[in-house]
């Protein structure tokens, strides 16, 4: 079986190469359609990722509790993995994906609180496995590109649910970090930093076929 990286990669490719081919992608990005939402059933204390099938994110809480899902994403694959693999990587390099870390962890913090100062119970942390990505610099530093490439696609797609404009600053705010962090991570790759002149949003059904198999728990 290909490694989880290579997985998450692919999905990212073809993703890509859809945006490339396909014409009149403003009239198909209008709306998310036909995916599921992401829900989230918390229980004992302890959060437990499902898959529920729906036309869109059904509110405000809904979209941070999917935002935040893939923030503990973020933040426990730089958190564990710089412990994990940081020595490998040059001052320079290392720095600016501390730097990175730093950021998702604070977006842990800021949507954690937003939601519950909503009334809403925050999704808590996961576990995760990114495969090969704590051994090996190259799989890690793949993985960061693919895991911040489709945060900021899964932020594009369900900002349109969000009814409260505050709220929607606020998600502008963090995905524009994204953004940057996305176009580091491919300069790093040797990819293109800015590939399209539009982003490609995604319906929480198929980010979650691209990040699910990261989230075991």
């Amino acid at each position: 079986m290909r490694p989880l990286h290579e997985r998450f990669l692919a999905g990212i490719a073809e993703e890509r190469q859809r945006l490339a081919t396909r014409r009149g992608f403003l009239a198909g990005s209008a709306k998310l359609a036909g995916g599921g939402a992401l829900a989230l059933a918390v229980g004992g204390g302890l959060g437990i990722r499902r898959f529920a099938s729906a036309q869109e994110l059904a509110s405000d809480l809904d979209v941070l509790n999917y935002a935040l899902t893939l923030e503990h994403l973020e933040n426990s694959f730089y958190r564990d993995g710089l412990d994990a693999i940081g020595d490998a990587f040059d001052g320079g390099v290392f720095d600016n994906l501390a730097v990175i870390g730093d950021h998702e962890a604070a977006h842990v913090v800021a949507l954690t609180d937003t939601i519950t100062q909503l009334g809403g119970d925050p999704v808590p942390e996961a576990e995760y496995d990114f495969g090969d990505a704590f051994d090996d610099p190259d799989a890690f530093l793949a993985t960061a590109m693919a895991l911040e490439n489709t945060g900021v696609r899964a932020y594009d797609g369900a900002g349109q649910f969000l009814t409260d404009t505050g709220l929607l600053t606020v998600a502008g705010g963090i995905v524009a970090v994204e953004a940057r962090h996305a176009s580091y991570l491919n300069e790093l790759n040797g990819e293109v930093p800015f590939p399209s002149a539009f982003e490609d949003p995604a319906t929480p059904a198929e980010i979650l076929e691209i990040a699910g198999p990261f989230i075991v728990s």
